[in-house]
């Protein structure tokens, strides 16, 4: 038997388990890890003992994100279609960063990305950088925006360098997330210059100490805080930027998801009237690891700072992947989320975020009637649990990690230590959030 055989059986196997497995790999399982190191042999090995070592030992090890039963780091699982056009993907093998090297991963990211944003209701002239997740949207988009700000002073930020640059001010939010920070940092605008705005009690910016703004300012708003799931006031602030004449740019990792469901969309109404958007594909989407976008509302400055030019790189009829992204040579992600998108319909995805939002509030009313205390509004798939003090919650989330019937995290929030539930995968089900919460509940009595 070939090596892709035993490796698509030792897969159906391993999904075929899930329910059945606890969600964090046990000790011993972990402790033979170690098993698959050593030095380098010097000799070749078989391809099948190959995939049977990664099936017996590392297989046990992973925790089980695939399943119904983890809500951590707002984590989707990957729904079926996507995760059998991965496979394609990596039979395939193609390289997406040009048309001409794989008409049909291009032909497929513009389809799959002209869906993605009529689901989300954005402007389909907007541009769709596929990268690898919302970190890297963030610098993406980040990037033209630090591109128009700076042309807007007659000064070329690519060809040019910093060193020199006319000013500019970058705004956010109190909560803003770390990966926007990291974004910045690696951009050269700095994490210690940005402008923070106070927020209220859900984490969401105050659109009354929104400082005044004008075109040199990036305004960073956020579409579901981690923590909450709360948004910005959009709507509020959104327009007010741009009669200043300053860009906005929206972190929604997950939270931008909201806009393509019709029970939700009032939650981040004002969304489409952002100069550009970063948002997840690996979240809520539930595509295969690891798959992001970066989306601009006007593609000009998106593609003057991620261009490349040499004399190899044909210039076909639409711009290429790669001048729409900071990646060149990358796999074919964009298969995965056609495949998911087809898969779903526009009924589908708004059902997807619909239903997880719905078994969210079906966890926090559960933990609420059990006497715990709830510490947010639960408007989206974000849920906040405190079990009385900052130790015993502590105490209560290293529990439930251990016994592995489900997994969720703890967080600090407004200064209160909380267990944190996210409701992120498609394999979720009243079953699995009952199953959780009998022994969520039974472990903060015994703790």
């Amino acid at each position: 038997m070939d090596a892709d055989r035993v490796a698509a059986d030792a897969a159906t196997r391993y999904l075929a388990g899930l329910d059945e497995r606890r969600v964090a790999p046990p000790a011993d399982a972990v402790s033979r890890l170690a098993e698959l190191g050593g030095p380098l042999p010097d000799a070749p090995c078989d391809p099948t003992e190959v995939v049977r070592l990664l099936d017996e030992i590392a297989g046990p090890a992973t925790v089980a994100s695939a399943g119904g039963r983890y809500f951590g780091f707002v984590t989707g699982s990957t729904l079926p279609a996507a995760r059998a056009a991965a496979r394609l993907v990596s039979a395939w093998d193609q390289n997406a960063c040009m048309t001409v090297m794989s008409p049909a991963a291009a032909e497929l990211e513009r389809i799959a990305g002209r869906w993605l944003l009529d689901v989300l209701g954005f402007p389909a002239t907007a541009a769709v950088g596929f990268v690898t997740g919302a970190t890297t949207g963030n610098l993406t988009a980040l990037a033209a925006a630090r591109h128009a700000v700076l042309a807007r002073r007659g000064w070329d930020v690519e060809a040019q360098g910093l060193a020199g640059a006319p000013p500019l001010r970058v705004i956010v939010g109190d909560e803003v997330h770390v990966s926007l920070l990291k974004a910045l940092a690696l951009l050269g605008l700095g994490r210690d210059r940005v402008e923070r705005v106070a927020v209220d009690g859900e984490g969401r910016l105050r659109a009354d100490a929104v400082p005044d703004l004008d075109d040199t300012t990036i305004l960073c708003l956020q579409a579901g805080n981690v923590n909450t799931g709360a948004s910005d006031p959009l709507a509020d602030v959104v327009p007010r930027a741009h009669e200043a004449g300053a860009w906005v740019h929206v972190d929604g990792a997950f939270g931008l998801w909201l806009a393509a469901a019709p029970a939700r969309a009032h939650l981040v109404a004002g969304i489409d009237g952002a100069d550009s958007w970063s948002t997840d594909g690996h979240k809520w989407l539930n595509v295969p690891y690891d798959c992001g976008f970066a989306l601009c509302r006007d593609p000009e400055p998106l593609v003057a700072a991620m261009s490349a030019t040499a004399a190899y790189l044909p210039s076909g009829v639409h711009p290429d992947a790669f001048q729409y992204a900071p990646e060149m040579s990358r796999r074919a992600r964009g298969v995965e989320v056609w495949a998911a998108l087809r898969s779903l319909g526009r009924g589908g995805v708004a059902d997807l975020v619909e239903r997880t939002c719905r078994l969210a509030t079906r966890f926090a009313s559960g933990l609420q009637d059990a006497g715990h205390e709830i510490l947010n509004a639960v408007v989206a798939n974000q849920v906040l649990v405190s079990f009385g003090s900052d130790d015993k919650t502590r105490r209560v989330v290293e529990a439930v990690q251990a016994d592995g019937t489900c997994w969720c995290g703890s967080t600090v929030w407004q200064g209160r230590t909380a267990m944190r539930v996210s409701v992120s995968s498609w394999a979720t089900t009243e079953e699995d959030v009952d199953r959780s919460l009998d022994a969520i509940t039974r472990l903060a009595a015994a703790h």
